[in-house]
Parts: C-alpha cells; sequence; structure tokens
C-alpha cells in the first residue's frame, strides 16, 4: 500500500495530458479489496488531450466495461505486459483533483478501506445537463459588490467567547488555528451557533480561501443555510446532501469544483467538497452518530476534516453544546484548543437545571400522575404554558418500547430470537420488535424470578402524547419525531413532545424543558453512555430561554451520576475529562485503537487465523454479537465478532494488517464475508 501511495504522488501529471505521456494510470471500480491499487491503460491518440488526470473513463477489466478514474499520464509503463487501451473519456470535467485523491487515499489507509469506497461517497454521480448548464468559469463579480462579508468581519457572536475574537483574525488572515468550541446555551437569532458558523466562515472568505461547514442533518443544514446567506450574502455558498436530487447534488459540487463558490455547507456530504483554497473546515456536535458514515470505510467527518486541514493548512472548529471525548482527547494532545465563555457568562446563560427522581412526588398531585411526571416538573410546564411552548424529551419513539417483569424489572426477552419484547400502539399485544412474534396471552412467566406480570420499562413519545395530552387539558400538543420531524414551532404555548434529535427550534426560545425516562438514556447499552446522554439533554436545554427552567426526570436515586452532574453544572469539559481519564485507566477508546472483525463463526475464526496482528495489538474474543439463542445450533450460523485492540501509537499498523487481510481474503475468493470497521461507535 505504500508503494502505491509513493507511486501515485511521483507520477501525477500536469493537467494538459499529452502526447508524450501515451500510459494512464487508472483506478478501476471494482469492489475487490485485493485489487485496490491503479491499473496501466493505453491511451488512444484520439484521447490523449483529453484522458487528463482527474477525468472519468471507460476501461475494460476482467472481461467487462467499468468506470474508473484517471490519477497520472506516465511517459513509460510499469508493466511488462501488453496494455488494453481506454474505451473512452466519460466526462472531460477534471473531477478527481490531486488534492481529493491524497484525501481519499488518507481516508482509506485511516480506516482500513479501499481508494475505491471512499471515491464513490466523495464523488457525485456524473449528471450530464448539470456539466452542460453549469459555465466552466466562475461569472465576475459585479462592480461595487462585497466580495466577503464585510470586509473585515468583526467578532460577531464570537464576542461572547475570550478567545473567539483572535481565533476569527487568524483564521481571516490565512493562518491555520485549530480549536474545539463550546457554544454557549440560550443564543437567539443572530447570536446562536449557525451564526457564528457563518461568521467563522466569512472570516476565511475575507482572506480569499474558502470553507466547508459540516452538520449531523437536514434540520440543521436548513438554520445553517439561512445564517450563511445572511452573513456573507447570496450567492457565495451551496448545500451538499445526499438526498438532493441528481442534478442538484452534481451542480452543487460543480460550482465548489469550478470556483463559483467559496463556501460549501451540508451533511456528511458535504466533507470531501473540492473548494478551492480550502481556509476552514469545520463541524457541528462532534458526538452525534450522523456523522458517521454508515457505508464502508465508515468514516467520521471530524477525521476526514482533520485530515483535510493537515494536508491543506487550513484552520480547524469542532463545535457543539457537549463535547466528544475524542475532541478532549486532542485538547489535551495539544492538537484542540479549547474556545469556551468565561465562567460568569456561562452561569448567566445556563437554564436552571431542577433534578427530579424516579417517581418522586407523583403521588402528590392526580394530574401529575396522570402524566407519569414529578409532581415539580407538571408544576414547571404548567407555569411555563402562560406564556410560551414547553419542550418535552422522550427518549424512544414508539408507544410502549420496551417492557420488563414487574417485579424484578428484568427485560422480556422473545423465547425465538431473544430480541425485545415491545409494544406497538394502543390495544396491540406485545410482540418482538425484531422477529415480531407476539407475547402469548397470560403465558409469559419471568426466567429470573417466575412472575407473570409485565410493566412498560420506558414510555414512547406517541404514548406519552397521550399521557400528557390528558394532564393539560385545552394545551396544544405536537409531537417531532420518527415519521414526522417538526422543523420550527410557533412561540405560542404549547407542549412539544420529541425524540433526541428531533427537537423543532422556537424562535424567542422554549418557557421550559422536561427531559423525561432520564435513567434510560444513561441505561444505553453502548459504551458511550453518560457523554451520549448528556449530549442529548444538553441539545434540548439549550433551546429554553435563558434563566428558564429545565427538569430532568427520573434520575435514579441515591447515587451520583457524573452526567447528572454534568448537566446542573453546565460543563461538558469536566465530564468529558473525566470520563476520558476512565477510559485510559480502563485500556479503553478514544485512548487505543479499537477494530471489529464479525461474521459466521466459522468465517471469522478463518480471518482470526490469517490476520497477523501488529506488535502491541490484543485480540478480544470471539464471541457472539448476539446473546445465542436456543434454536441457533449454539450460535454456529449465528454472527460473531471480535476486538482488536492497538496502542494509538500502532493506528497505520494496525490498519495495515486489516487491509492485508482483507486483500488475503478477497484474492482467495473467500464465500463467507468477515466485516472490518476501525473505530466502532456501537459496540
Amino acid at each position: 500500500m505504500g508503494e502505491l501511495e509513493q507511486d501515485e504522488r511521483r507520477q501525477v501529471a500536469p493537467a494538459d495530458g499529452g502526447a508524450d505521456r501515451p500510459v494512464a494510470a487508472v483506478v478501476v471500480d471494482t469492489p475487490l479489496a485485493h485489487l485496490d491499487r491503479v491499473f496501466e491503460y493505453l491511451v488512444p491518440p484520439d484521447l490523449l488531450g483529453s484522458a487528463r488526470p482527474g477525468v472519468r473513463v471507460r476501461v475494460r477489466f476482467a472481461g467487462r466495461d467499468l468506470d474508473g478514474f484517471v490519477v497520472a499520464r506516465r511517459v513509460e509503463p510499469t508493466h511488462g505486459g501488453r496494455l488494453a487501451p481506454l474505451r473512452r473519456v466519460v466526462s472531460p470535467e477534471p473531477v478527481l483533483t490531486p488534492e481529493l485523491l491524497a484525501l481519499c487515499r488518507a481516508v482509506a489507509d485511516r480506516y482500513a478501506g479501499t481508494l475505491r469506497d471512499v471515491l464513490r461517497l466523495a464523488i457525485p454521480k456524473r449528471h450530464a445537463a448539470a456539466e452542460r448548464a453549469l459555465p466552466a468559469d466562475p461569472p465576475p463579480r459585479p462592480p461595487g459588490e462585497r466580495q466577503d462579508a464585510a470586509g473585515e468581519p468583526g467578532p460577531g457572536p464570537w464576542a461572547a467567547y475570550p478567545a473567539g475574537p483572535a481565533w476569527l483574525r487568524r483564521v481571516a488572515t490565512g493562518e491555520g488555528p485549530a480549536a474545539a468550541w463550546t457554544a454557549l446555551p440560550g443564543r437567539l437569532d443572530g447570536q446562536d451557533w449557525p451564526h457564528a458558523l457563518a461568521w467563522a466562515a466569512a472570516a476565511a472568505v475575507a482572506g480569499d480561501r474558502g470553507a466547508v461547514l459540516v452538520v449531523p442533518d437536514h434540520r440543521d443544514v436548513v438554520r445553517l443555510d439561512a445564517a450563511v446567506a445572511e452573513v456573507l450574502g447570496p450567492g457565495r455558498h451551496v448545500r451538499l446532501t445526499a438526498d438532493q436530487g441528481p442534478q442538484a447534488r452534481y451542480t452543487a459540487w460543480l460550482k465548489a469544483l469550478r470556483g463559483h463558490v467559496p463556501v460549501v455547507i451540508g451533511t456528511r456530504a458535504a466533507a470531501f467538497a473540492p473548494v478551492r483554497r480550502l481556509g476552514l473546515v469545520a463541524w457541528w456536535d462532534d458526538g452525534d452518530d450522523l456523522l458517521v458514515e454508515p457505508r464502508a470505510p465508515y468514516h467520521h467527518v471530524g477525521v476526514v476534516l482533520q485530515l483535510r486541514a493537515r494536508q491543506t493548512g487550513a484552520a480547524l472548529l469542532a463545535g457543539g453544546f457537549a463535547r466528544s471525548l475524542p475532541t478532549q482527547a486532542r485538547i489535551e494532545a495539544g492538537g484542540l484548543v479549547a474556545v469556551t465563555a468565561a465562567p460568569a457568562v456561562v452561569r448567566a446563560a445556563t437554564p436552571r437545571v431542577a433534578v427530579a427522581g424516579e417517581g418522586r412526588d407523583q403521588q402528590d398531585d392526580g394530574a401529575a400522575t396522570r402524566a407519569h411526571l414529578p409532581s415539580h416538573a407538571w408544576r414547571v410546564a404548567k407555569d411555563a404554558l402562560r406564556d410560551g411552548p414547553v419542550l418535552v424529551q422522550v427518549p424512544r419513539r414508539g408507544y410502549l418500547p420496551a417492557l420488563t417483569c414487574a417485579e424484578c424489572r428484568t427485560p422480556v426477552r422473545c423465547a425465538r430470537c431473544h430480541g425485545p419484547v415491545a409494544v406497538g400502539g394502543p390495544g396491540q399485544p406485545p410482540a418482538c420488535r425484531w422477529c415480531g412474534r407476539a407475547l402469548p396471552s397470560g403465558r409469559f412467566e419471568c426466567r429470573e424470578c417466575g412472575s407473570g406480570r409485565v410493566r412498560s420499562s420506558v414510555t414512547g413519545a406517541r404514548r406519552t402524547a397521550e399521557e400528557i395530552g390528558r394532564a393539560f387539558p385545552g394545551a396544544p400538543v405536537a409531537t417531532s419525531g420518527s415519521g414526522e420531524v417538526l422543523d420550527t414551532v410557533p412561540d405560542q404555548p404549547a407542549l412539544v413532545i420529541a425524540t433526541p434529535g428531533a427537537e423543532p427550534v422556537a424562535r424567542a426560545g422554549y418557557a421550559a424543558v422536561l427531559l423525561l425516562d432520564a435513567w434510560a438514556s444513561l441505561d444505553l447499552p453502548v459504551l458511550d453512555a453518560a457523554t451520549e446522554s448528556f449530549r442529548r439533554w444538553a441539545a434540548a436545554a439549550a433551546q429554553v430561554r435563558p434563566g428558564r427552567t429545565v427538569v430532568l426526570c427520573g434520575v435514579p436515586e441515591g447515587v451520583t451520576l457524573p452526567a447528572v452532574e454534568a448537566l446542573v453544572r453546565w460543563d461538558p469539559g469536566w465530564l468529558a475529562a473525566r470520563e476520558l481519564a476512565d477510559r485510559r485507566e480502563l485500556g479503553l477508546p478514544p485512548a487505543v485503537r479499537m477494530a471489529r472483525l464479525s461474521g459466521t463463526r466459522r468465517a471469522l475464526g478463518e480471518a482470526l487465523g490469517q490476520l497477523e496482528l501488529p506488535a502491541g495489538a490484543q485480540l478480544l474474543g470471539p464471541m457472539p454479537a448476539r446473546p445465542v439463542s436456543r434454536a441457533s445450533n449454539e450460535g454456529a450460523g449465528d454472527e460473531w465478532h471480535a476486538l482488536v485492540r492497538a496502542p494509538l501509537t500502532g493506528t497505520a499498523e494496525l490498519a495495515r494488517a486489516l487491509v492485508a487481510l482483507r486483500g488475503l481474503r478477497s484474492a482467495r475468493k473467500e464465500s463467507d464475508t468477515v466485516s472490518v470497521r476501525l473505530d466502532p461507535v456501537d459496540w
């Protein structure tokens, strides 16, 4: 792999091609891992001028016509045999620039992937009509029209942060400062996080450079789009998201490639946008799993943008109300500088957080009991409804998404597949969420205590809306979650029931926020349960009006929980530092590098026998990915997985070992697939 990378750097030719370089090095679009290298083709005389580095071509490969990209033109072939000719040039547009090629190669190497996997995510499919419709050169700016936000941009929202103005000035003068920004809650229009990102982009544009801004979802893109248009003016940026139509997405991508706009905003798809003279890369809400690509090589947007900043010298900004552990690790290592507000400013901006225990005071008020709310939460909501909307965050969607034994609280599991049992709606019988098998009526028996009674362990958004609606008669109730996500709600009294990440924006802020079933978030079966719980709570609590109340309901009593303490103190840095220290002591990510291999028991065993672990790496497993069911022949056909733990200094060696394993199994045409994933987020 190292030889291939050096060869690609050495062989990149000038953009004009030329008759003196009749050999084209091509990356072929093939999914086979052992073919992750360039192949040489002869350039026919009629294509000598158009088959430039970066263009799309069609080539003959293994008896089929496949797509590919020219990555270099060479004077002589390195291959000793006869070269096949290029079939044709699909488009003369050099979409794979040297900078983008280097980035994609770096991402593939970092995540033990293939260059083809990254290229199919980085470059959208060609749309011929879009290529023809867009002028090759950007139009001249009209005389007198401002070239950036306002010449030398002022601090704007960054004035609230002591280090903010200085960081902006460094970006505007062409430097590449890297910062981790903890945003203040309760900021209204003009001072909120979308406007802060827009001002950061304006600083890059003021220095005659471009910017890439990435956010988790479509609703964030809408807010950021409005803020960037307001700060930069019209025609200075494009949106790039995966849900755009083929022509719209390719047109936006071409506008960045051809220099029509200096700023690109969007979701994961925007991380590879070919912005010219890149001066800033930024992403929002680092801990959101929507920033992790669900397709191979499963990269995180933050890592991609860090690689871009390192290659181009661009400034870097990671922002959010919470702080992820990888970001905290980079702060402690000196790679990022924390940009936070002064303690007095934080205290003035943060809401009052009240903690209500599990079921506390419900018996004191009939309405609170019917709504399954602590009395304090019910009173806060009742008072707040007099002058504005109240946000109620429910950790789970659905009706009754989880059931437990009424006596010992053991989760109810399906007898067939061991999946969780839930109630899908009013009047529906309990059924398995995995296989759909209904729980036989009157035949449940707890495997731990023998009880025949069940209870709901967590209430879903739909059931919560029913119960709270009855507790507050006359108050409008709106729901936002799976199936229908609201972008905004009017500044009028209403109850807004939302799942995490689906909270609509209230223009003047919420009058109060209730965070229900805190224990359900804290009990998430993931390593990041504490930091993820805080991130979800903070995202909702940040939308309350300054000085108003946030009630955290359902906190287990009699125990001190760091995530709850961090929310009360509004100190995400303290929580991240504490969690990271624990991870270092236990040898868990991000203090170490972790890889996961998944497959059938037989295939995984073969792969582990073929894997050559680098020095310092440790194998954990193999083990069943799910509890073994009685009908699965003791797990022989179920999915199994194994973990490989390595020191951070051995990241490159571990990735190369995994690449070699994938190449070996691909070359041998192994029938059973083994999935390889570095930095898994769901283990």
